[in-house]
């Protein structure tokens, strides 16, 4: 509750804030909506909102897997080699670079224009491929230097310094960037669906673009809650799993 309790009582002053300032100012409802209207717009359109978070969601955590396989498996495979790492990494920056909306075209052409939930779970995945890529390289690499020296003098096998030494010496930085991959699966999601041009994927950003377009701010206002919530849960899902992995190797 000591954590929970401050953040909670913030953001209970802050929506009275709000809520006061919409009344006291009279502003209109498509400009700004109170807090109260959001929330009935979240009662009266959960189930609509619900699935289009499921889809979201689902999206979302397969672009996390696909980066995670493709990040990780790169970053272990470079990591074994100096010079491949030097040519590998320019290309991996590159990507992080690229912004979305720029590749989302050939992307949605390259999966087919059938096939919108494709080019999101791509694009997606292209956002979060790099923190998931550093975070495993630079964890393999922080082995203890004096550890690496031992297990030299054994005359250990690559695979048994993979498994025994620089696996575990990498966990806490693959964690961290699965930490920040998640939040950018979510993010890339949304944006990939914006810019794909189809609402078949029918996922929360089509709900903002459609309720945006008809002028009803408070529905646009709940499918961000929405988002925001579906962030916040898959955030401290990881970090709940940091905190596991932490104590089994403390």
């Amino acid at each position: 509750m000591t954590r929970l309790l401050p953040p909670l009582l913030l953001t209970a002053v802050l929506l009275a804030a709000w809520e006061l300032a919409c009344r006291a100012l009279y502003l209109p409802s498509y400009l700004l909506p109170p807090p109260s209207a959001v929330a009935m717009a979240l009662i009266q359109r959960a189930p609509l909102l619900l699935s289009s978070a499921a889809a979201t969601f689902w999206m979302a955590f397969q672009a996390l897997v696909v980066a995670f396989g493709l990040g990780g498996g790169l970053a272990l495979a470079v990591s074994l080699n100096r010079t491949t790492e030097r040519a590998v990494r320019p290309l991996a920056v590159a990507l992080q670079v690229t912004p979305v909306v720029a590749i989302a075209p050939l992307v949605t052409v390259w999966t087919g224009l059938d096939h919108a939930d494709r080019a999101v779970v791509a694009l997606a995945a292209a956002v979060a491929f790099f923190p998931l890529f550093s975070g495993v390289l630079t964890g393999l690499k922080s082995a203890d230097s004096d550890l690496e020296r031992l297990f030299d003098l054994y005359c250990s096998t690559p695979l048994q310094r993979l498994l025994r030494l620089r696996l575990p010496a990498a966990l806490p930085f693959i964690l961290e960037g699965l930490r920040v991959a998640a939040g950018l699966s979510i993010i890339g999601a949304v944006v990939a669906e914006f810019v794909s041009g189809s609402g078949a994927t029918q996922g929360l950003a089509w709900r903002l673009l459609e309720a945006g377009n008809r002028l009803r701010t408070a529905d646009m206002l709940a499918a961000l809650a929405c988002l925001m919530a579906m962030g916040l849960a898959l955030n401290a899902a990881v970090g709940a799993l940091e905190r596991a992995v932490r104590r089994r190797l403390a």
